[in-house]
C-alpha cells in the first residue's frame, strides 16, 4: 500500500501550486492549520540549499471532531500533510494518505472515517 496520494503539476511553479492547493483543499472542506517551509527551515538551521519543499498541515474540523472522539489520542497523527515538492518535472504534491496512516490504529470506526477523508483528499489533490 501507498501511502500518499500523488500529482505532479508541471504547467505552473511552486507559489501558484501553493494558491491551487489551499484552493481545492478549502473547496473539499479542509483549512490548512499549519504550513513549514522546509527549505527556508534548512538553510537557516543547516546552511543547507535544497529545492523548494512545504508542508502544508489540512484539517477538515468536522472529520478531526469525529475521529477525536473515537480515539482520543489520535490527534498525535493530525493534521492530514500535504507536501509540494519542486523537481526537475515540476511540482510534486503529495498528502497523506489517511487510511495508512492510521492503520496502527485497530478500530474499524476509525477505519471508516480515515476511508472518507481519503476520499476528499484525492478529490483535492485532483483539483489542483
Amino acid at each position: 500500500m501507498t501511502y500518499t496520494i500523488d500529482r505532479m503539476i508541471s504547467d505552473a511553479g511552486i507559489d501558484d501550486v501553493d494558491a491551487r492547493a489551499r484552493k481545492a483543499l478549502a473547496d473539499h472542506g479542509f483549512g490548512v492549520l499549519t504550513e513549514i517551509d522546509v527549505k527556508a527551515t534548512m538553510k537557516k538551521k543547516l546552511d543547507v540549499d535544497m529545492s523548494a519543499y512545504r508542508i502544508l498541515g489540512a484539517c477538515n474540523p468536522k472529520m478531526a471532531h469525529q475521529a477525536i472522539g473515537i480515539e482520543p489520542r489520535v490527534g498525535a497523527m493530525l493534521p492530514c500533510n500535504v507536501i509540494l515538492r519542486e523537481t526537475e518535472g515540476g511540482v510534486e504534491v503529495s498528502a497523506v494518505d489517511p487510511v495508512a496512516s492510521m492503520q496502527a490504529i485497530a478500530n474499524a470506526e476509525l477505519t471508516a472515517i480515515a476511508g472518507q477523508v481519503r476520499d476528499m483528499l484525492t478529490k483535492a489533490v485532483a483539483a489542483i
